[in-house]
């Protein structure tokens, strides 16, 4: 198989459950092209989209917003859920920054993994709350189906590119995955998915007549991985698989909450 093509197939292996395949050679290649984060991001955002302008269209917005939640993890896993559960428990571990590494690598949970989960599923809920039942001066022709399937559109490739910010900022604090992904998302590799992430989400709301409502969204996902960058540099002296994770779940919900703003606040226009 074409290296590039198994890439690709490794990468949905790897960030989705969408059930490809995969191999040490596939991730291999995966590695090599780690800006693919942003293809899958790309793909589940539609995927994730639609089934969302379809919840909403025949059920109420608590319910759709817990069916979209269901269907985001269905498709994503719980693998960057968990991440946010361990950086809990290593945060609010008392004492040095050893315990503090110890608490984080444990695959015990502890109460401050179940808080963090708990807030950060809370969060994603309200979120999606707030753009279902937002009252927003929209172009004409524009309903809140169209809304709810590009804000999550550009979420979830918001959220690939927060893993790849923590990846490419960050420094390992041991071997595994995640040191892997930070050493081969060197800044060209970045700078490219980048582009292709900034690209994809100006057109989203671009085609609605609100061009500025995508890289809002866009950048303030990428400064939440800066300030996880910054805390987990201050607590476990660099970064892990659980915070590369944990990025994924708060950019998502960060890329939301700016939709949310920018369309309240009349932001999304020139």
């Amino acid at each position: 198989m074409n290296n590039f093509l198994l890439a690709v197939r490794s990468s949905f292996g790897f960030l989705s459950t969408i059930p490809v395949g995969i191999t040490m050679e596939g991730l291999d290649e995966f590695f090599k092209r780690t800006y693919l984060h942003i293809l899958v991001g790309i793909v589940l955002g539609l995927i994730i989209g639609a089934v969302a302008f379809g919840l909403q269209s025949f059920l109420s917005p608590q319910l759709s917003a817990v069916f979209i939640i269901v269907f985001v993890y269905y498709m994503t896993g719980l693998n960057h859920l968990d991440g946010i559960a361990d950086m809990g428990d290593g945060l609010t571990a008392h004492g040095s920054r050893e315990k503090k590494l110890k608490a984080l690598k444990d695959m015990s949970l502890g109460i401050g993994g179940v808080a963090f989960t708990a807030l950060a599923l809370l969060a994603f809920y309200t979120a999606i709350i707030s753009l279902l039942t937002g009252e927003f001066l929209l172009p004409e022709g524009v309903s809140t189906a169209v809304i709810i399937f590009l804000s999550l559109f550009v979420a979830e490739v918001s959220a690939m590119q927060c893993m790849l910010t923590i990846a490419a900022f960050g420094k390992s604090i041991h071997e595994g995955l995640g040191s892997i992904l930070v050493k081969s998302t060197t800044l060209p590799k970045y700078l490219t998915g980048f582009a292709m992430g900034i690209v994809a989400c100006t057109l989203a709301f671009w085609y609605i007549g609100l061009p500025l409502v995508g890289p809002i969204a866009f950048v303030a996902s990428i400064a939440s991985a800066m300030v996880l960058i910054n805390i987990s540099n201050r607590h476990f002296g660099g970064v892990n698989g659980d915070i590369i994770g944990a990025s994924n779940e708060v950019g998502r919900t960060i890329a939301l909450v700016a939709i949310f703003l920018a369309l309240k606040y009349g932001f999304g226009g020139v």
